[in-house]
């Protein structure tokens, strides 16, 4: 088909291009280099996803020359259009796929871990093919082979232990198969040698960890104690685990960030309880009794600072203070709880102060900062400045706050920092003593430990 031809007849609406594609479709091979222009050219008024249907839909006799083009692709852009559609080609057996993880480009392999690992458990009979890929000198391939025995599930857990017993068959593979491992199962997926061979590899790294900074995105408490097993009681935890400060770390971000509904107690079957720190202990996460009551309240905004509030009050009667912070990695959510001997004296949560205002009273930790819900600009600060203008925006915004000496807004790790210890900023002037633990909650104590891979 002449180009020209061919770029009118898929220049249109997706409706109005329908029939142009149906036709396409039905003379297979023999368009699927010129449509496979189409789809490269950055400059074509033909919208991609019109093209790349049609590719998709021709399906098996498209399949090399896509590969062929995602390898060549020159920009991110076309290998995003030529990736989309390799990976979704309409074919009677995703078999024909496999050969392509053998492909010299990366991208390709990738894209064809992605394809079976779309077909989820159905893709067990394609092991022996995977097992070569969780060794592909490429990081982000030997991942999707990860992700991709992850969608097979329980059901690829005898072979990859087999891997692990038998001799490598490659570089990396062995290590490839003890992430997978542990990202379909947890602990629980492998043996006692690899459990074994873990608890060394953290005692090594423990006995030379310099702490790090967190990502901070949750919820913890802090404590004023070295006392990890009074804290550990407190928390009705159980198991504790010795892990390095980044495995907790990992763990913790982890398991409220698991969106896998077929494990429905990841996220409060185990906490993080840390080392001490300056003299306090923290504790990432929540019981299995807080979590539960807050997710099967009927209202959970109304509930989370009741329970967070009765913590509090608990573990300061016993601890002489508590408290609790949250943070969101997602939006500007922040929130802090803070009581002394049995009794709250502040609670502070952004998107509540946002909505209803701050009753307060205003905690001392608190002075010299904005609190996150307040606006310390004038209505007219910004009149004169393009908001779409992002440096002109910061310049004005800087320059109003030095002239009018506005403070800067604290958040739940700039108050930890006043009263207890900011995560997020732990480093080599951080005193450290004993050792942080990951312990079972009640739901860890009958589901054990969630699925995932954690580094060391």
């Amino acid at each position: 088909m002449h180009m020209e031809l061919l770029v009118e007849s898929l220049s249109g609406s997706w409706e109005s291009t329908r029939s142009a594609r149906d036709a396409l479709v039905g003379q297979g091979a023999a368009v699927v280099g010129a449509v496979l222009d189409v789809l490269c050219d950055e400059q074509s008024p033909v919208e991609w996803t019109v093209s790349a249907d049609v590719l998709r839909r021709i399906g098996e006799p498209a399949l090399l020359p896509l590969a062929h083009a995602v390898a060549a692709a020159d920009s991110p852009e076309i290998a995003r259009r030529v990736g989309w559609a390799l990976g979704r080609l309409e074919v009677d057996d995703p078999a024909v796929y496999a050969p392509l993880l053998n492909h010299a480009h990366p991208r390709v392999r990738s894209g064809a871990l992605f394809v079976l690992q779309s077909r989820g458990e159905a893709a067990v009979r394609f092991i022996d093919r995977l097992i070569p890929s969780l060794g592909d000198p490429e990081p982000e391939v030997r991942q999707r082979a990860v992700q991709a025995f992850k969608a097979i599930g329980t059901a690829g857990v005898p072979d990859l232990q087999r891997v692990r017993r038998l001799p490598a068959s490659g570089p990396r593979v062995r290590a490839g198969a003890l992430e997978a491992l542990a990202t379909i199962a947890g602990p629980a997926g492998l043996d006692s040698k690899d459990r074994d061979a873990w608890r060394r590899l953290t005692e090594i790294k423990l006995s030379a960890e310099v702490p790090d900074g967190m990502h901070l995105c949750g919820s913890w408490y802090a404590v004023p104690t070295t006392d990890q097993d009074a804290v550990l009681e407190a928390f009705d935890l159980d198991s504790p685990q010795p892990v390095t400060l980044r495995t907790g770390a990992a763990a913790w971000n982890h398991d409220h960030h698991d969106w896998d509904r077929t494990h429905p107690h990841a996220a409060c079957s185990r906490v993080f309880v840390s080392p001490a720190l300056d003299g306090w202990t923290l504790v990432f996460g929540a019981s299995s009794q807080d979590a539960h009551r807050i997710e099967d309240a009927d209202d959970r905004d109304e509930a989370l600072p009741l329970v967070v509030g009765q913590r509090c009050t608990d573990l300061s009667r016993r601890f002489g203070s508590a408290q609790w912070y949250g943070m969101s990695c997602g939006d500007g959510w922040t929130a802090w709880c803070i009581a002394e001997d049995g009794e709250v004296v502040r609670h502070y949560d952004a998107e509540d102060a946002e909505e209803n205002g701050d009753d307060g009273p205003s905690h001392p930790a608190e002075a010299g900062y904005l609190l996150p819900h307040e606006d310390g600009f004038p209505d007219d600060a910004f009149d004169d400045v393009d908001t779409s203008d992002s440096d002109a925006f910061i310049t004005r915004y800087h320059q109003v706050k030095e002239e009018l000496e506005i403070p800067d807004t604290c958040y739940a790790n700039d108050i930890a920092a006043r009263l207890s210890v900011d995560p997020g900023a732990l480093g080599t002037h951080t005193r450290t003593s004993g050792r942080g633990v990951l312990a079972l909650t009640a739901c860890g104590r009958e589901h054990g430990h969630p699925a995932g891979a954690l580094p060391v």
